[in-house]
């Protein structure tokens, strides 16, 4: 997918007090960095920031963790803080590959994975965020009790995930093809922008909720 540059982006990520910028010098170490021994959860692929921003914003309890490749989705996210900040709500833009760097085993206690890049050609499939190479490095931080929760319109993706599961020794809580339609997985559900979109043209939504 090709993504439109926006012009200094990358310096007001640079400047922001909002983003992590030494992100593998805070493994195993970031309670310090939010002052308290609180829940930490991350969404990787975090896009625009809608889903996390709201999700800190309704739990003020739990720590959260945004990480986000490109500059350019990312900036919307530092826009939104410098407007209303959130305590509970850090950044980083890195390539989810080195994620296994940043985090410490046992430091982070949930995993949000929203609308991935599906990576559609098979060679690639190893870069796919519910992969079980992805899994394997999740699997180094999350929390023995942790759970992963990934959402998608994308059925074949979908499908390809909960493949991966016995392989890469995980297990599935929950699972739906039709998220909106599943009372007891929809309660509480906090859309991003992916969801809306794909929802509003009649897309079902695909979620699990998987552990080891």
């Amino acid at each position: 997918m090709r993504l439109k540059n926006v012009p200094g982006s990358r310096e007001v990520i640079a400047e922001s007090e909002f983003v992590i910028h030494d992100e593998q010098k805070q493994k195993g170490k970031w309670k310090n960095i939010f002052g308290n021994e609180n829940e930490i959860h991350i969404e990787i692929g975090m896009g625009k920031g809608k889903f996390i921003y709201e999700m800190a914003r309704r739990n003020p309890g739990i720590n959260y963790i945004g990480i986000e490749k490109y500059s350019s989705v990312l900036l919307r996210a530092v826009q939104k803080m410098q407007q209303e900040p959130l305590p509970n709500l850090k950044f980083i833009r890195m390539d989810a590959e080195e994620i296994a760097e940043v985090f410490a085993e046992n430091e982070v206690d949930k995993i949000y994975l929203n609308f991935s890049d599906p990576w559609p050609k098979d060679r690639h499939a190893k870069r796919r965020l519910p992969s079980k190479e992805f899994l394997a490095r999740y699997n180094q931080f999350l929390k023995k009790d942790g759970f992963l929760e990934f959402k998608t319109d994308n059925r074949g993706l979908f499908d390809f995930a909960v493949e991966q599961l016995p392989e890469a020794g995980w297990k599935a809580k929950a699972v739906t093809y039709d998220l909106h339609h599943n009372e007891e997985m929809v309660a509480g559900n906090v859309m991003t922008e992916y969801e809306e979109k794909f929802s509003s043209m009649g897309n079902p939504i695909c979620k699990y909720i998987i552990y080891r």
